[in-house]
């Protein structure tokens, strides 16, 4: 088996590593002084403007989205390397278009939502959101209750979706409802496009996260949603929604490898510097142990998500893996985190240093998606045969 990326993805592995380095970098501290101050995460317009324009001169657009509508079409294997490397930096920065949103729409969009959707989003003209989690059920298909409901041609809307990102700014959401009360995840889940400004989607409330990240709870009310914006097929939501979901986990895991490859990074700058009784940190056995330890689960976890990819690209059922590499990737890059801020000790601690910026990402990260928990029970009961 062959764990090196071809030449052309490993150059891209580097461009990604070069911008990372002189472009988002330097916003870092701008991006840490705007959130202790109780400012948020994202960036100005300005510098958005500027990042998106060197990103989309650089030909980091559409990587990952098909190649008759401007996309790269690259495969999971290279996204990989795309997103460790963004993954290092606490600058918040996306490169359009999201991948599990594309993901999704690419594998349901019909002709007329191919035009109207998909391909505006690839070019980067739209900002796209996703309703699955509820108030009390979280992300379990079994306790959705939002429901659709056919009204002649169109589809009336009514329920709650909780923890949504973007969805004050979203120009479309692609929201999960029941249209089979009796069947649900078991083809009685559609998937809609509803658009912003919308009558009866209603943003009911910001809900401030650790970190300065924010997510919405957002109230329908007999929202209509014209026919022919029916996501997919009628009841058949729920597998484009789990690939939407694996592309997403994927994506942790290769941002875990990132953050942990850092902090790691700056424990073996930092500990030679700093003396305690006379002696290096370096020297110390609890340091030689975090570091040996880190570089080692760091190594696992990065050949785990090629693995996980590599398959995923072959057409492989990969489920398993993917709550695998989900759970230990952001489990490790958590611990990972935190040894680098005991390592900084009083540092460690302050809003001066971008550890606690990764430690909180992290930190959601072992929730969103999947708690960590879930995919542990997922693997366990494939393993044991308990599988329902």
């Amino acid at each position: 088996m062959d764990f090196e990326l071809s030449e052309e993805h490993r150059m891209l592995k580097d461009l990604v590593r070069r911008f990372v380095d002189d472009e988002l970098m330097p916003l870092e501290a701008g991006v840490l002084e705007r959130e202790a101050a109780g400012g948020g995460l994202g960036l100005g317009k300005a510098e958005q403007d500027r990042i998106d324009a060197v990103s989309q001169r650089l030909g980091l657009w559409g990587l990952d989205a098909p190649e008759d509508i401007g996309g790269a079409d690259l495969p999971a294997v290279a996204m990989v390397g795309v997103n460790e490397e963004l993954g290092r930096t606490v600058t918040p920065y996306t490169l359009p278009p999201d991948s599990p949103n594309l993901r999704m729409l690419m594998a349901t969009v019909s002709d007329r939502q191919r035009e109207a959707y998909l391909e505006p989003y690839v070019r980067g003209e739209t900002v796209s959101a996703i309703g699955i989690s509820e108030p009390g059920a979280g992300g379990d298909p079994a306790g959705m209750i939002t429901r659709a409901e056919r009204d002649g041609d169109d589809w009336i809307i009514n329920g709650r979706k909780i923890w949504i990102s973007r969805a004050d700014h979203a120009d479309f959401t692609i929201l999960m409802a029941v249209t089979d009360k009796e069947k649900r995840a078991r083809g009685g889940i559609s998937a809609f496009l509803v658009d912003k400004g919308t009558p009866g989607f209603n943003v009911l409330r910001r809900i401030p996260m650790i970190g300065g990240a924010v997510t919405y709870e957002v109230v329908l009310e007999d929202c209509r949603v014209e026919g022919w914006k029916l996501l997919g097929t009628e009841g058949q939501g729920f597998a484009p929604m789990q690939l939407r979901l694996g592309t997403r986990r994927i994506e942790m895991a290769s941002w875990s490898i990132g953050m942990a490859q850092r902090a790691l990074d700056m424990i073996c700058e930092y500990a030679p510097q700093r003396k305690t009784f006379g002696q290096p940190l370096s020297e110390r056995q609890a340091i030689q142990w975090w570091v040996a330890d880190a570089a080692t689960r760091i190594h696992a976890a990065r050949l785990m998500t090629y693995d996980c990819a590599w398959k995923l690209d072959q057409g492989r059922d990969v489920r398993l893996e993917i709550s695998m590499i989900k759970a230990y990737a952001t489990e490790m890059a958590w611990e990972v985190v935190d040894r680098a801020m005991q390592t900084f000790g009083a540092m460690g601690m302050t809003k001066e240093l971008p550890l606690q910026l990764m430690a909180s990402k992290l930190r959601t990260m072992r929730i969103y998606d999947g708690p960590t928990e879930v995919h542990k029970w997922v693997v366990a009961r494939n393993l044991l045969g308990s599988k329902r």
